[in-house]
């Protein structure tokens, strides 16, 4: 008896020895805590994009002169008629007819030779360009900034944020060290 007395005081000493060394030191260990509730944290953010369309502008170009006349016309056209006029009539008649002639002569020859445009005037020109018409439209997105964890080690509740939702249980790394 006495020979088991003298082995559990050994044992003791030993003990109290291992855990007055392992108080002036701090122990570091894994253990697994009881998740209690997960919660997303989640934020609006406004991320701007763009809408473009493509309309179409006419607008007055420079004013554009048309070619010059001819007067090649109205020459064989006044000579034509002329002539044809003088075969009416007699006397000053056919002076007045061949005048006559060689008037409308003039006037349909210069009509069919410059197109029947009566007018020397410049003449404004169209045209119409694409336009790329363009404006920055909010545009709201939802983000998730993480979870909040509630979990439960040794009967204490704790919350903390994390990137991912850990699950049922929450793997801790607990360091113990001894108060001053």
């Amino acid at each position: 008896m006495t020979h088991t007395l003298k082995k559990l005081s050994i044992a003791a000493s030993f003990l109290g020895l291992a855990i007055g060394a392992g108080s002036a030191y701090a122990a570091d260990f894994d253990d697994f805590a009881r998740v209690i509730s997960v919660t997303p944290q989640v934020e609006q953010v406004n991320v701007p994009r763009q809408e473009c369309r493509t309309e179409y502008e006419t607008s007055q170009r420079q004013y554009q002169r048309q070619p010059e006349r001819s007067a090649g016309g109205s020459i064989i056209g006044g000579i034509a008629g002329g002539l044809l006029g003088s075969q009416v009539g007699g006397g000053n008649g056919r002076i007045a007819a061949a005048a006559a002639g060689a008037l409308t002569g003039a006037i349909v020859g210069d009509r069919v030779d410059n197109n029947g445009n009566g007018n020397n005037q410049p003449q404004p020109t169209y045209e119409s360009r694409p336009v790329r018409q363009c404006r920055n439209v909010d545009n709201w997105e939802t983000r998730n900034n993480g979870f909040a964890v509630t979990y439960e080690y040794h009967n204490r509740t704790y919350t903390t944020v994390m990137p991912y939702d850990p699950g049922s249980r929450l793997r801790l790394h607990v360091t113990l060290t001894p108060r001053p």
